[in-house]
């Protein structure tokens, strides 16, 4: 450590250490900027200067780094490099990812000791190839799993199996490494740590670091005189906001990043911000920039190099920042909108004040039923431990295609059913019947000619990515999910890359392609579709006074209709195109609650309101879900009707909006009495006569906000809620 300048470690640092060392496998879970990277590199970097392990051969020990992004594995690359500087060529650090050079690959098996990389080359690229990789996998003593709280949902439950995968190859060439896990401060890191690795885990959760003191304003932008859908008074939107915050920060010379949800809006924010500074100090206009996923690779390593340089003043970013590179020496950080979690929160405010200096966090809150109740009730922030991490390794959907590249690798026995879980039992032989995978003797054998892990989506996206091209030049500007290209990139819509503006012209769904056209329309463009549940089978019910609340499998049956084009300021809408696109279904897990007549005529609600009490009470707890569970409302839908033909009763549906379900229904069940008590809090609490965005109206509904009754809600939800059990209902079946 002295070689490398290192003459103390914290109390916390020395601890993973210690553990590592011992062979154990650990998760650290401190605040942003507490070391947590030099508390697995100790161990590991002294692992791979003692040179070989017992099984190692003449090679050396080597460790994996598994970061949720490439642009974290890359920085992380360059803050080993030179950490290992003096230490000559004792360790080799690389970086395997999808941009490395193939003839680099090859040196990388073969000679590379530290080699950083993410689940997705994992999944796809190592493990499938895993002969090639024997001598790497023989002499491997540690698997890092970096910013782990990502690990969640969907992807967390790939991420599960492909770790699982690992450990099984690992095994077949007699090594059995340690994991070494960072995560942002988080309830129960070892119990999660545990679910995603399959292991035991010892947690290190106490911080000896020293903080500088972080100032946090919570900021609800104001309310304009125009009004929005059936008349709600507008507020100002969260965009508009922050964009006008990074640029009085870019003004005054205070380094900045604005974290956005959405790509859309990192860009949105980029724009206006320049705009703006061009009035005042054009050449300042320069120093601010967007930054993104879906940039082609050489954009995001040009915009890494500025933003570390300090060439950048002010950025723009999404989450794919926040996981992406170690910025230090930023004054202030600015959060457009909830992230969702209150891990992700302490995440982003953290990337501020790094070395121990002062620094500036903003909330900024969007106009959102969530939003507006955690500005006014600042207890829920500060107040609260952060949340559990939810994902269920044995989704079905999940479970078997990494059984099918299990089978790929080595062929499955009953001895490897022990290591992927309880479920796996049940699902071969459906996979047998299925002609995916053949039993012959005591082992199943993938059976196909393609590549199993390729059955396996591990971002839960689904199909492969529409490509967006420039229509006049031919130029591929990026990529969106194919799950988002209904809703995102469908003909009209208006679509932002690197601060200019296109006009989606057409999308062809059977090419993957949209073409695209360079404008300057006034407004953006949001999606409408309509969506239908039915119950597939109700794992668990539980009375609620006269009503249920129940826990089960549905479908969900979605067509996006037609797109909206709002203003960009103001969000006020212009007018509404129609859409032909295909429906799509889903089958995933969902929570749901019905009420009975007489809860009805106690509530005061009769037949003309009834809609808008369930369709307001269904926005609003869906808006209210992400502060129980590791979620935001776009990992979610719901469905309310008056009269559902399964349930035979007025009901509300929340739904996982992936396949197989991602936790988070699961987690609403176990905790609805306090998830539906802070719905109804959301609602009587807001200052509006008739509903609005703060409250009951959805930016992502497909009817248009219409019907909604929120005084309807308020009364209904009382009802419901003098109903409820004392306890939560604890859901039986897979666990949360």
């Amino acid at each position: 450590m002295q070689a490398c300048g290192i003459e103390r470690l914290w109390a916390h640092q020395a601890r993973v250490a210690e553990l590592a060392l011992d062979g154990e496998s650990v998760v650290v879970a401190t605040g942003t900027a507490s070391g947590k990277s030099l508390a697995y590199l100790v161990p590991v970097l002294s692992a791979l200067l003692d040179g070989a392990g017992p099984a190692a051969g003449g090679r050396g020990a080597t460790a994996l780094y598994l970061a949720p992004t490439k642009a974290l594995a890359a920085d992380q690359f360059r803050t080993v490099r030179e950490l290992v500087r003096p230490l000559g060529t004792a360790v080799r650090p690389a970086v395997y990812d999808g941009d490395t050079p193939f003839e680099e690959r090859e040196w990388i098996r073969q000679y590379g000791t530290y080699v950083l990389t993410n689940p997705d080359m994992l999944h796809r690229g190592i493990l499938p190839s895993h002969p090639r990789w024997a001598s790497f996998l023989k002499s491997l003593q540690y698997v890092v799993v970096d910013e782990c709280h990502t690990y969640r949902g969907v992807f967390g439950s790939h991420v599960a199996q492909v770790l699982r995968r690992l450990r099984r190859l690992c095994a077949r060439y007699g090594s059995s490494p340690a994991f070494l896990l960072a995560s942002a401060t988080a309830a129960q890191p070892a119990l999660a740590a545990t679910r995603l690795t399959g292991l035991p885990v010892v947690e290190v959760a106490d911080d000896a670091s020293p903080r500088g003191e972080l100032v946090f304003a919570l900021w609800e932008p104001p309310l304009t005189e125009l009004q929005g859908e059936k008349g709600a008074p507008v507020r100002r939107t969260a965009t508009a906001e922050t964009a006008d915050l990074l640029t009085d920060l870019t003004l005054q010379g205070v380094r900045s990043v604005a974290f956005v949800r959405s790509r859309r809006g990192a860009e949105l924010i980029s724009v206006i911000a320049q705009e703006r500074l061009k009035e005042i100090d054009r050449p300042l206009s320069r120093r601010v920039a967007a930054y993104r996923g879906g940039y082609l690779p050489e954009e995001r390593r040009a915009l890494e190099r500025a933003l570390h340089s300090g060439e950048l003043l002010g950025l723009s970013a999404t989450t794919a920042l926040e996981l992406g590179m170690d910025v230090s020496g930023l004054d202030a950080v600015l959060i457009a909108g909830y992230p969702g979690t209150r891990a992700s929160l302490w995440q982003q405010a953290g990337r501020a004040g790094r070395a121990g200096q002062g620094a500036l966090a903003v909330l900024v809150a969007r106009d959102d039923p969530l939003d507006t109740f955690l500005v006014h009730h600042p207890e829920a922030l500060f107040d609260q431990p952060v949340e559990s991490t939810v994902l269920d390794p044995d989704n079905p959907y999940v479970l078997a295609p990494h059984l099918c590249a299990a089978a790929a690798e080595l062929p499955l026995t009953e001895e490897d059913l022990g290591l992927f879980g309880p479920a796996s039992a049940e699902l071969l032989p459906q996979l047998e019947a299925a002609k995916l995978l053949r039993r012959r003797t005591k082992a199943w054998h993938w059976t196909r000619r393609e590549r199993a892990a390729d059955l396996a989506d591990i971002r839960g996206e689904g199909g492969r990515p529409v490509q967006i091209v420039e229509a006049g030049t031919g130029r591929l500007l990026g990529t969106v999910d194919e799950a988002a290209a209904h809703t995102s990139v469908h003909e009209g819509a208006v679509h932002l890359h690197q601060g200019r503006t296109y006009l989606v012209r057409s999308l062809d769904l059977d090419d993957s392609v949209a073409l695209v056209e360079e404008a300057n329309p006034p407004y953006t463009t949001v999606a409408r579709d309509t969506t239908a549940v039915s119950v597939l089978e109700t794992d668990v019910e539980v009375p609620w006074g006269d009503g249920r609340l129940c826990f089960g499998s549905v479908e969900v049956t979605n067509q996006v209709v037609s797109f909206l084009r709002r203003r960009v300021v103001t969000g006020e809408v212009l007018g509404e195109t129609k859409l032909d696109l295909p429906p799509r279904t889903l089958r995933t897990r969902a929570v749901w609650w019905t009420v009975t007549e007489d809860q009805l005529d106690e509530a005061r609600i009769g037949p003309v309101i009834l809609g808008g009490a369930l369709h307001a009470a269904e926005h609003a707890s869906i808006g209210m879900l992400p502060l129980f569970a590791t979620c935001d409302r776009w990992d979610i839908g719901g469905v309310s009707v008056p009269l559902h033909p399964d349930t035979l009763l007025p009901t509300v549906f929340v739904y996982d909006g992936h396949p197989g379900g991602a936790g988070f229904a699961e987690r609403a069940f176990r905790t609805a009495r306090a998830w539906l008590t802070a719905t109804r809090e959301a609602i009587a609490s807001c200052d509006c006569d008739a509903g609005c965005p703060s409250c009951i109206q959805s930016p992502k509904c497909g009817n248009g906000n219409d019907p909604l009754h929120k005084r309807g809600a308020v009364r209904l939800l009382t009802v419901l809620l003098k109903g409820a059990p004392p306890d939560e209902p604890e859901a039986e079946g897979r666990p949360a």
